[in-house]
Protein backbone atom coordinates (compact mmCIF):
# COMPACT_ATOMS: atom_id res chain seq x y z
CA UNK A 1 0.00 0.00 0.00
CA UNK A 2 1.10 3.54 -0.77
CA UNK A 3 -0.10 6.62 1.03
CA UNK A 4 0.18 10.14 -0.36
CA UNK A 5 -0.66 12.89 2.10
CA UNK A 6 -0.67 16.63 1.51
CA UNK A 7 -0.59 19.23 4.25
CA UNK A 8 -0.03 22.93 4.76
CA UNK A 9 -3.10 24.43 3.16
CA UNK A 10 -5.21 27.11 4.77
CA UNK A 11 -6.62 30.60 4.55
CA UNK A 12 -4.20 33.39 3.71
CA UNK A 13 -4.54 37.02 2.70
CA UNK A 14 -3.49 38.19 -0.75
CA UNK A 15 0.25 38.69 -0.84
CA UNK A 16 0.81 36.07 1.84
CA UNK A 17 2.69 32.80 1.74
CA UNK A 18 2.05 29.13 2.38
CA UNK A 19 4.22 26.05 2.20
CA UNK A 20 2.59 22.82 1.12
CA UNK A 21 4.07 19.41 1.84
CA UNK A 22 3.45 16.05 0.24
CA UNK A 23 4.67 12.85 1.85
CA UNK A 24 4.63 9.51 0.05
CA UNK A 25 5.03 6.36 2.11
CA UNK A 26 4.58 2.62 1.81
CA UNK A 27 6.02 -0.05 -0.47
CA UNK A 28 7.75 2.38 -2.83
CA UNK A 29 10.76 1.08 -4.72
CA UNK A 30 11.50 4.23 -6.69
CA UNK A 31 9.79 7.55 -7.40
CA UNK A 32 10.05 8.81 -10.97
CA UNK A 33 8.32 12.11 -10.36
CA UNK A 34 6.19 14.08 -7.96
CA UNK A 35 4.08 16.95 -9.19
CA UNK A 36 1.66 19.51 -7.79
CA UNK A 37 -1.74 19.98 -9.39
CA UNK A 38 -4.62 22.21 -8.40
CA UNK A 39 -8.33 22.37 -9.11
CA UNK A 40 -10.41 25.47 -8.60
CA UNK A 41 -14.23 25.30 -8.38
CA UNK A 42 -15.73 24.79 -11.82
CA UNK A 43 -12.34 24.35 -13.48
CA UNK A 44 -10.29 21.42 -14.67
CA UNK A 45 -7.38 20.14 -12.65
CA UNK A 46 -4.15 21.73 -13.87
CA UNK A 47 -0.48 20.99 -13.43
CA UNK A 48 1.01 23.75 -11.30
CA UNK A 49 4.58 22.61 -10.81
CA UNK A 50 6.75 19.59 -11.46
CA UNK A 51 10.35 18.55 -11.17
CA UNK A 52 12.20 17.44 -14.26
CA UNK A 53 14.48 14.41 -14.30
CA UNK A 54 17.38 16.85 -14.03
CA UNK A 55 15.84 18.24 -10.87
CA UNK A 56 14.79 21.63 -12.15
CA UNK A 57 11.30 22.99 -11.61
CA UNK A 58 8.73 23.59 -14.32
CA UNK A 59 5.78 25.84 -13.62
CA UNK A 60 2.55 26.95 -15.17
CA UNK A 61 2.98 30.53 -16.37
CA UNK A 62 0.58 31.95 -13.79
CA UNK A 63 2.81 30.94 -10.85
CA UNK A 64 6.29 31.50 -12.29
CA UNK A 65 8.41 33.63 -10.02
CA UNK A 66 6.05 33.10 -7.07
CA UNK A 67 6.02 29.34 -6.44
CA UNK A 68 9.01 27.07 -5.86
CA UNK A 69 8.89 23.29 -5.94
CA UNK A 70 11.43 21.17 -4.12
CA UNK A 71 11.88 17.58 -3.07
CA UNK A 72 13.65 15.66 -0.34
CA UNK A 73 14.37 12.40 -2.13
CA UNK A 74 15.59 10.65 0.97
CA UNK A 75 12.23 11.22 2.63
CA UNK A 76 9.99 10.89 -0.46
CA UNK A 77 8.66 14.31 0.41
CA UNK A 78 7.88 17.23 -1.87
CA UNK A 79 7.21 20.86 -1.06
CA UNK A 80 5.59 23.82 -2.74
CA UNK A 81 6.57 27.22 -1.41
CA UNK A 82 3.92 29.69 -2.49
CA UNK A 83 4.64 33.40 -2.16
CA UNK A 84 2.75 36.51 -3.24
CA UNK A 85 -0.46 34.54 -3.26
CA UNK A 86 -3.39 35.85 -5.26
CA UNK A 87 -7.12 35.13 -4.99
CA UNK A 88 -6.89 33.20 -8.25
CA UNK A 89 -4.56 30.72 -6.55
CA UNK A 90 -7.52 29.54 -4.50
CA UNK A 91 -7.97 25.84 -5.20
CA UNK A 92 -7.55 22.36 -3.84
CA UNK A 93 -3.92 21.40 -4.32
CA UNK A 94 -3.09 17.77 -5.07
CA UNK A 95 0.11 15.79 -5.02
CA UNK A 96 0.74 13.31 -7.84
CA UNK A 97 3.27 10.51 -7.50
CA UNK A 98 4.61 8.35 -10.33
CA UNK A 99 6.52 5.45 -8.82
CA UNK A 100 7.64 1.85 -8.97
CA UNK A 101 5.66 -0.15 -6.39
CA UNK A 102 6.06 -3.90 -6.13
CA UNK A 103 8.01 -3.90 -9.43
CA UNK A 104 5.15 -2.23 -11.30
CA UNK A 105 4.92 1.41 -12.35
CA UNK A 106 1.92 3.05 -10.71
CA UNK A 107 0.61 6.52 -10.01
CA UNK A 108 -1.12 7.90 -6.98
CA UNK A 109 -3.00 11.02 -5.91
CA UNK A 110 -3.28 12.53 -2.48
CA UNK A 111 -6.58 13.65 -1.00
CA UNK A 112 -5.80 17.31 -1.57
CA UNK A 113 -5.33 20.33 0.65
CA UNK A 114 -7.44 23.47 0.38
CA UNK A 115 -5.74 26.80 -0.25
CA UNK A 116 -7.93 29.88 0.05
CA UNK A 117 -6.56 33.33 -0.70
CA UNK A 118 -8.95 36.00 0.49
CA UNK A 119 -9.01 39.22 2.46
Amino acid sequence: QVQVVESGGGLVQPGGSLRLSCAASGSIDYIYRMDWYRQAPGKQRELVAGLTVAGSGKYVDSVKGRFTISRDGAKNTMYLQMNSLKPEDTAVYYCYVDAIVDVARRNYWGQGTQVTVSS
